[in-house]
């Protein structure tokens, strides 16, 4: 049996990257400016396509927000 492919199978985890940066009147450009990642990585991540995340760059996030990890990312069904 061939399992089926990693793109096929959703996370769980839903990002709330676009509400953490309009509540702070930031863009998603200088978010990656200032955290020192692609505005295309921010992207998959704001757009719940990620499929892991560094812990550095996860780090950088919250900081450079001001949240916690429980307020960037949550799972689906505590929604």
């Amino acid at each position: 049996m061939v399992p089926a492919p990693e793109e096929d199978v959703a996370t769980g985890v839903h990002c709330n990257l676009d509400r953490l940066l309009a509540d702070r009147g930031l863009t998603l450009a200088r978010l990656s400016e200032l955290v020192g990642v692609s505005v295309v990585n921010l992207s998959v991540l704001k757009n719940d396509r990620a499929k892991a995340i560094r812990f550095s760059t996860l780090t950088s996030i919250c900081r450079v927000l001001d949240c916690t990890v429980g307020e960037l990312l949550e799972l689906d069904d505590a929604r």
